[in-house]
């Protein structure tokens, strides 16, 4: 459910845009409604648990601005932005905190949950700067090489498909060395 909740300003986008024959006017339809999702979604979040996720508050601070620019100036160039800038803060703040800090970010947010090497960690966490890097690269080639039907595709789409490809990757390469981690902390019978 939480995903869901996750994706509700993207869908709405997505849906808003698709909505509309003109592709100019369906994209500052669309930048509204993501404005006013992103809005409902920090509100609820707050409402509900008195907290609000920093990616949360990051991407609500880039929407406004940069659809707000979009809406303000007519021009799209400013909301197709937005993922490149918030993939490049993440992987700003991911690369950050192998210098800040006792943990990497990765092992803050799933340390407690899953026991492994410091080494391991690390690489994790390097991965994600990369992937956030590269995914804020193809977002801008995608924007600049396609028209802006294909970039909306893309944008909930293939940045979506990405992220889970990413996310399964990691996953297996994390059991692959949880597995080694509790094999060799199994006692030895020496009979």
């Amino acid at each position: 459910m939480k995903l869901l909740f996750d994706f509700f300003p993207i869908i709405a986008f997505f849906v808003t845009f698709k909505f509309f024959d003109d592709p100019h006017q369906g994209i500052l339809a669309a930048t509204g409604v993501v404005i006013a999702a992103t809005c409902i979604q920090v509100a609820t979040t707050w409402l509900r648990h008195r907290k609000v996720e920093n990616m949360h508050l990051v991407t609500l601070v880039l929407v406004v601005v940069l659809g707000g620019a979009t809406l303000i100036l007519d021009d799209q160039r400013f909301i197709q932005w937005k993922p490149t800038v918030v993939n490049w803060l993440f992987a700003g703040a991911f690369l950050a905190s192998q210098f800040i800090g006792e943990r990497p970010l990765i092992q803050r947010m799933l340390g407690s949950n899953i026991d492994l090497p410091g080494a391991i960690w690390t690489r994790l966490n390097l991965a994600w700067v990369v992937f956030f890097i590269t995914v804020g690269f193809i977002n801008w080639y995608v924007f600049e090489s396609y028209d802006l039907a294909t970039w909306v595709d893309f944008k909930l789409f293939g940045m979506l498909g990405l992220t889970i490809a990413f996310v399964i990757a990691q996953s297996i390469y994390m059991m692959r060395h949880t597995v080694d981690d509790e094999a060799t902390a199994e006692p030895q019978n020496d009979d």
